[in-house]
């Protein structure tokens, strides 16, 4: 008999990730198929709904959970909007989802998934209480509280790029002047040297120096930014993920520097600074693990 198993989705601009977990975590199958040009709601509910029935052809799923790149409502029922995809508002997505189905469904933004699926079986996997900073095209966050996480009575808590780093910074889309994304982000790191992140970490692996000075510069407005994050949330750990993590070892202990000069030691003791384990599978694991919440309740 086949064990009980969920599946979860993670939506993207280019490509729709699917992976079959058990409750354990485990994941006994996984497909990407790409997203459909144009990635209408109606035409990406279609290849959803065409994955799941290629990847458990006998049925034994019990519900899906899918994160999507935008908000969704705070009851995870409707995708409210989609990063880089058509013609998406306020779409219901679960409910799309269930009819044709048959699966209980929920819906998340893409990075509370990868903060959930982190904490699940990635980096924050010994810890109950974490954030998750994603920096990589905008700086994503998530919060995990006791274990779960905590998206606020609108479900759009957990902006974490879009807290003020300084007041009078470059302009911001969310209208926030000088957010921690103007700073953290991969555009906001073109911006201040002309390259990119992936280029920036090889220099730095040959030990050019002024590559190293500016790692070093990074780090510490990375740090100034976690320090605000620190004092309300007080998390034993914070997971940093995204493509500009591939050069943590550079910024990290100038972030850890930052973080312990302007965080007193009670709102930081044996607070662990790590790099995320799952890569871009995160999404797809955080999907499935909301997916088994939805079951429990």
């Amino acid at each position: 008999m086949e064990k009980p198993s969920v599946i979860g989705l993670d939506l993207g601009g280019t490509a729709i990730k699917l992976g079959q977990f058990l409750a354990d975590g485990t994941c006994i199958n996984s497909l990407t198929v790409a997203t459909p040009q144009p990635a209408t709601p109606e035409a990406v509910v279609k290849s959803m709904v065409e994955a799941i029935a290629q990847l458990t052809p006998t049925g034994n799923c019990l519900a899906l959970g899918v994160g999507t790149p935008g908000p969704a409502d705070k009851s995870g029922r409707i995708a409210k909007a989609a990063i880089n995809l058509s013609g998406w508002q306020d779409v219901p997505l679960a409910d799309w989802l269930e009819a044709q189905t048959g699966l209980p469904t929920t819906v998340a933004n893409d990075a509370n998934c990868a903060g959930l699926g982190e904490a699940w079986l990635g980096a924050g996997k010994d810890y109950q209480n974490l954030i998750m900073l994603t920096l990589g095209t905008g700086v994503g966050g998530a919060i995990i509280l006791n274990g779960h996480l905590f998206t606020g009575h609108l479900g759009a808590a957990a902006e974490l790029g879009l807290i003020t780093l300084n007041f009078d910074g470059p302009v911001c889309n969310s209208g926030n002047n000088g957010s921690l994304e103007q700073y953290g982000s991969i555009q906001a790191i073109r911006r201040m040297t002309g390259k990119e992140p992936a280029e920036l970490g090889e220099l730095a692996e040959r030990g050019d120096k002024p590559t190293l000075e500016f790692w070093e510069s990074y780090g510490c407005l990375l740090g100034a930014g976690l320090a605000s994050l620190i004092y309300v949330l007080t998390p034993e750990a914070i997971v940093i993920g995204g493509g500009i993590s591939g050069s943590t070892k550079f910024f990290f202990p100038a972030t850890l520097e930052e973080i312990e000069r302007r965080v007193l030691l009670s709102s930081r003791e044996n607070l662990q600074l790590l790099t995320a384990k799952l890569g871009n599978q995160a999404g797809m694991v955080g999907a499935a693990k909301l997916a088994w919440e939805l079951l429990e309740k």
